[in-house]
């Protein structure tokens, strides 16, 4: 009896084990354990997209919308309105509509990981893309090289404006990955080759980026340089250093159209380009990989490049097909 009833629960510890090894999440390691297949037309997949106010990810919804209908899954996408409860309850409402997997653009990547535990809890998949989330079991992280690119914004200046020439640092959302992989690439070289004289936060939106470079333009008169850590404040610094009537040399990040139409026209002198089509399409073929026992890795890290009057044309050629 004792016998029998030992092999009983082996038996039944077995079938539960297997049963867990049958559901869509996977380890922390990036690496993906055994989960169901499913086909790519079979996947329902939900998108939380921190805003589309901004026209780099109206255009990362674009693309992660259309590979995936390219291969027959369903879509839901949500706009978190850069709000970071709005996107916790929208990533909340995709859970609750049993999802195969969440692909989120966090607004804040500590605020996101509330409902990243949701989901593991719910053993959904998760994909980061453009920010990462603090904590919570991501499969993988889809985003551009950003501390890279930093770097390189920071190099483009010193060899335009020479050393210790007076630049001034436009921040974007304290609580994003990107803000901070962003401003650490930057500043471990700017802090030491050039002449920072001021770091202020415009929240990577236009209408404040135009108000804090005017406030900037009147403390600091004589600077030489301005790196906006995205397009949108890079656009709004440009107006205001146009309205200004000034010559000052303006690097964003992102390669969105509005701030490589402004590099043609010579208002914007450079930005660093994320490669949007990849970053989007990666993120969809993440969950499909998954969801093929493939091995996923942790981070994918997408390789960035300066755009400058030079390589504009082709770049928009190649992201936009424009």
């Amino acid at each position: 009896m004792k016998i029998a009833t030992a092999a009983s629960v082996l038996l039944l510890a077995g079938g539960i084990l297997a049963g867990c090894g049958s559901t869509g999440l996977s380890n922390s390691s990036g690496s993906s354990s055994k989960v169901e297949k499913k086909a790519p037309k079979d996947l329902k997949i939900g998108v939380s997209i921190s805003t589309l106010t901004n026209p780099a990810f109206v255009n990362l919804k674009n693309v992660i919308s259309d590979y995936a209908k390219k291969h027959g899954s369903k879509v839901i996408i949500d706009d978190a309105n850069n709000d970071t409860s709005k996107q916790n309850n929208d990533v909340e409402d995709l859970i609750t509509q049993k999802v195969d997997a969440l692909i989120i653009n966090p607004c804040d990547s500590s605020a996101i990981s509330t409902v990243v535990k949701k989901a593991n809890d719910a053993k959904i998949p998760v994909i980061c893309v453009d920010r990462s989330a603090d904590s919570g079991k991501v499969v993988s992280t889809v985003a551009s090289d950003n501390i890279a690119g930093g770097k390189k914004a920071a190099n483009w200046l010193i060899e335009k404006l020479g050393e210790n020439a007076k630049i001034a640092e436009i921040q974007g959302i304290p609580g994003a990955s990107a803000t901070r992989e962003r401003g650490k690439g930057f500043d471990s070289i700017g802090d030491k080759k050039l002449n920072i004289v001021t770091k202020q936060t415009a929240q990577f939106d236009r209408a404040k980026a135009l108000t804090v470079t005017e406030n900037i333009l009147q403390a600091h008169s004589d600077i030489k340089g301005i790196f906006a850590q995205n397009d949108e404040e890079a656009v709004g610094a440009a107006r205001a250093v146009k309205a200004a009537n000034k010559k000052i040399t303006i690097i964003g990040f992102d390669g969105t159209l509005a701030s490589l139409n402004l590099i043609q026209k010579g208002q914007i002198t450079a930005t660093v380009g994320q490669q949007w089509n990849k970053i989007g399409q990666e993120s969809v073929q993440k969950v499909y990989d998954h969801y093929q026992n493939k091995k996923v890795p942790k981070n994918d890290k997408v390789a960035v490049k300066i755009i400058t009057k030079n390589n504009v044309a082709s770049f928009k050629k190649q992201v936009y097909n424009k």
